[in-house]
C-alpha cells in the first residue's frame, strides 16, 4: 500500500527533526551517513530494523524513541526519494 501524501509530510517533518542532522536535508550527506535516495524501495524491513536497532558504529537505535507508526512514516518520506 502506497503512502499517502499527508503520510509522507508527516515522515518529512519527523526526518527533518531527527535525521538530517546526519543524513542531511535531503537525504544525502556524502561521507557522514549513508545516503537514504540510495536505500532499497522494495526493503522496508531493512530500513525498519536499521532504524530501531542502528547500525553500528555511527548510527544510533532508535526503538525506544519511535514508535512503529514514527517508523512507518519515516519510511513512506525515505520511499518518496524526498
Amino acid at each position: 500500500m502506497d503512502a499517502s501524501a499527508d503520510e509522507v509530510q508527516l515522515g518529512h517533518d519527523l526526518y527533518h527533526e531527527l535525521c538530517a542532522g546526519c543524513h542531511g536535508q535531503e537525504m544525502m550527506r556524502p561521507g557522514l551517513a549513508f545516503d537514504l535516495k540510495k536505500f532499497p524501495a522494495n526493503d522496508p524491513d531493512r530500513f525498519k530494523k536499521s532504524v530501531l536497532n542502528g547500525k553500528p558504529p555511527a548510527m544510533p537505535a532508535w526503538g525506544s524513541q519511535l514508535s512503529e507508526d514514527d517508523v512507518r512514516l519515516l519510511w513512506a518520506y525515505v520511499k518518496s526519494g524526498g
